[in-house]
C-alpha cells in the first residue's frame, strides 16, 4: 500500500517539475534512455492493482472469505484446481490476466534493476547486468504464469497436475 501511495505522490511531483512541458518529446540527447515501463509506471500501476483485485476476487474470497463465512458456493472453497479450471474456462478472465501478467512484466522487470540502483548496487558495469538479470528472472517467472492461464484456457491443465 505504501508503494501505491508513494507513486501516487511521486507521479504528482513529476507533473508538477515539468510544468508545462509535460507533453513535450524527448530530445534526441534524451532518447532511448528512458524505457517505456519508466515512462508509464502509474498507467502499468493501475492495471495491476485492477488484476489484483481481480485475482483476490477470483481466488482469496470465492475460497477463503467463503470457508470463513460458512457460504458453500458451488465448487468447493477446497478445492483450488476447481476454481482456477473454472475462472479460466472464462475467455474474458484469461485476457484480463494475460494483460495483468504483461503488466507484471513491464513493472517487475523494471522494478527489478531500480530496486537495485536503489541500493546503491550499480554502476556503468553493473546496471547493464542487473537490467538483464532482472529481465531473465521476470520473464521466466511471468512465463511460468502465463503457462498456468493459457494451458487450463485451452484444457491442457490435467496433464500438467498428478492425479487429476
Amino acid at each position: 500500500m505504501i508503494h501505491i501511495v508513494y507513486a501516487f505522490i511521486l507521479t504528482a511531483q513529476n507533473r508538477t517539475a515539468r510544468g508545462d512541458n509535460r507533453y513535450e518529446v524527448a530530445t534526441q540527447v534524451n532518447a532511448g534512455k528512458v524505457e517505456w515501463a519508466s515512462k508509464n509506471m502509474l498507467v502499468l500501476g493501475i492495471i495491476i492493482c485492477i488484476g489484483l483485485l481481480i485475482h483476490l476476487w477470483n481466488f482469496w474470497y470465492n475460497m477463503m472469505f467463503a470457508e470463513l463465512i460458512g457460504a458453500m458456493p458451488a465448487i468447493s472453497p477446497t478445492d483450488g484446481f476447481g476454481w482456477i479450471k473454472e475462472t479460466f474456462a472464462n475467455p474474458v478472465f484469461v485476457v484480463l490476466y494475460i494483460i495483468w501478467l504483461v503488466a507484471l512484466w513491464f513493472h517487475l522487470s523494471h522494478g527489478f534493476w531500480s530496486a537495485m540502483q536503489t541500493f546503491g548496487w550499480s554502476g556503468k558495469i553493473w546496471l547493464k547486468r542487473w537490467m538483464c538479470i532482472g529481465n531473465i528472472y521476470v520473464t521466466l517467472l511471468m512465463l511460468c504464469f502465463l503457462v498456468v492461464v493459457l494451458a487450463f484456457a485451452f484444457g491442457c491443465a490435467p496433464s500438467l497436475c498428478c492425479g487429476y
